[in-house]
């Protein structure tokens, strides 16, 4: 486990990661240091109150686009139209409410208030990103991540009605897949993500596609 200097971005080589994963520890969350983080598959995941720790998983929980099929109960539900989506208008709501829910799942990242303020700025650069859902004109679900133009990392989603980020994650598949997006990056694994068509792939596999843009 290797400790970041706070006076360079740069960080070690992702799979010199230890056997939980974890490549370093310290440094900051500047946006100079998370688009870098990013661009070699690296993403920070800690508590409040705990130093910064940097993420490099041997296996990455990812999802193809062009093969996610949602449930048949989840079509007949897109298919009411009871859902408003939007994309990209209501970031720090949306970053906000996958904070402060209250989650019986075990989904999503620890989001410190420092984490919050980070992405706040990485959207704020057009990097973060978000998809909303509405019901009468209630934010009731979505999710939000960093977009890598060929890769799109989820972060964390939330649902404050039944089903609401389910639809969130089918219309930002949908979207990666029409502007052909390489993969939606899930991060690790969690039987959730399995159930949505997820799998895992070898590290070294995940940081090809993040530096080759197309097949």
């Amino acid at each position: 486990m290797y400790t970041l200097d706070q006076n360079t971005t740069t960080f070690p080589e992702p799979n010199l990661a230890n056997a939980e994963d974890i490549l370093a520890i310290g440094g900051d969350l500047s946006t100079e240091r998370l688009i870098m983080a990013y661009k070699n598959g690296i993403f920070p995941w800690y508590s409040e109150g705990q130093p910064i720790v940097w993420y490099s998983p041997a296996w990455r929980m990812v999802l193809d686009p062009r093969h996610y099929k949602p449930s048949k109960s989840l079509n007949q539900l897109l298919k009411k139209n009871i859902f408003n989506i939007t994309f990209n208008q209501q970031f720090k709501e949306v970053i906000y409410n996958c904070k402060t829910i209250n989650r019986n799942d075990g989904l999503g990242t620890w989001i410190t208030n420092d984490m919050q303020k980070a992405y706040i700025k990485l959207h704020e650069l057009g990097i973060a990103k978000s998809v909303e859902v509405w019901h009468n004109n209630k934010l009731v679900g979505g999710l939000y991540g960093v977009d890598q133009g060929h890769v799109f990392c989820g972060e964390s989603m939330f649902s404050k009605m039944s089903n609401a980020s389910k639809v969130a994650f089918a219309w930002l598949n949908n979207y990666l897949n029409e502007h052909q997006y390489r993969l939606l990056d899930c991060q690790v694994h969690n039987e959730h993500l399995e159930s949505l068509g997820a799998y895992e792939i070898p590290r070294q596999e995940f940081l090809e596609i993040l530096t080759k843009k197309h097949l």
